[in-house]
C-alpha cells in the first residue's frame, strides 16, 4: 500500500492503543461472563468447572468480537477511528470475522502454552508481554504492516474516517 492509498492502516500507534483499550473492554466481558457461569453452575472454587468456563469464555469473547466486527467496528474501534474490512474493503462476512477470531488466539496461545505450570504471577506477566511486543514488531515486516492475524484472515485495518463520507454538517467551511 502506498501512502496515497483510501483504506491504508491506522498507525502501528493507534493499533496498539485500541489493542489495550480493547483488552480492558474484554476483561470486563470475560468478568460479566465468568460471574454468569458461576452463578449457573454453582460453582464453590476456581478449580470447579475450569475447563468448562475457558470454553465457555472462550465462546462469549468469540461471540462478542465475531459480531461487533461483523459490523465493521467495536467500541475501541471507534474510539480510535478504525474500522474493520475484508481484502476489498467491504464489511466482514460472520463467518470472517469469526476466522479472524481463531487466528487471534495469536495473540495469547503461544505464551500460555509456553508457560503451562512453568510460571506464575509476574513471569507469566513477563512472558505475556515480551510476546505480544514480538507479535506487534512482526506487523513491521508485513508488507502492508498489516498483523499477521489480519493477513492470514483476508482482513485489515483502516482509517475509519475514510471509509464514510462525513454528514454535511461536520464539514467545514472556509
Amino acid at each position: 500500500m502506498t501512502a496515497s492509498d483510501p483504506l491504508a492502516a491506522p498507525s502501528l500507534r493507534r493499533r496498539m492503543a485500541c489493542w489495550l483499550y480493547e483488552a480492558l473492554l474484554l476483561f470486563a466481558v470475560a468478568l460479566l461472563a465468568t460471574l454468569l457461569f458461576s452463578v449457573a453452575t454453582q460453582m464453590r472454587n476456581a478449580l470447579q468447572h475450569r475447563q468448562w468456563l475457558t470454553a465457555f469464555l472462550a465462546v462469549v469473547l468469540g461471540i462478542y468480537c465475531s459480531w461487533f466486527w461483523a459490523r465493521g467496528q467495536t467500541l475501541p474501534m471507534k474510539t480510535w477511528r478504525i474500522a474493520i474490512v475484508d481484502r476489498h474493503g467491504r464489511r466482514l462476512t460472520q463467518g470472517r470475522a469469526a476466522l479472524r477470531y481463531v487466528y487471534c488466539s495469536m495473540w495469547v496461545l503461544p505464551p500460555l502454552l509456553i508457560a503451562q505450570g512453568r510460571f506464575a504471577g509476574w513471569d507469566l506477566a513477563v512472558v505475556f508481554s515480551g510476546w505480544v511486543a514480538v507479535w506487534a514488531l512482526l506487523s513491521r515486516f508485513h508488507p502492508q504492516q498489516q498483523f499477521w492475524h489480519d493477513a492470514w484472515a483476508g482482513t485489515r485495518l483502516v482509517d475509519a474516517s475514510v471509509l464514510a463520507p462525513r454528514p454535511a454538517s461536520e464539514t467545514i467551511t472556509a
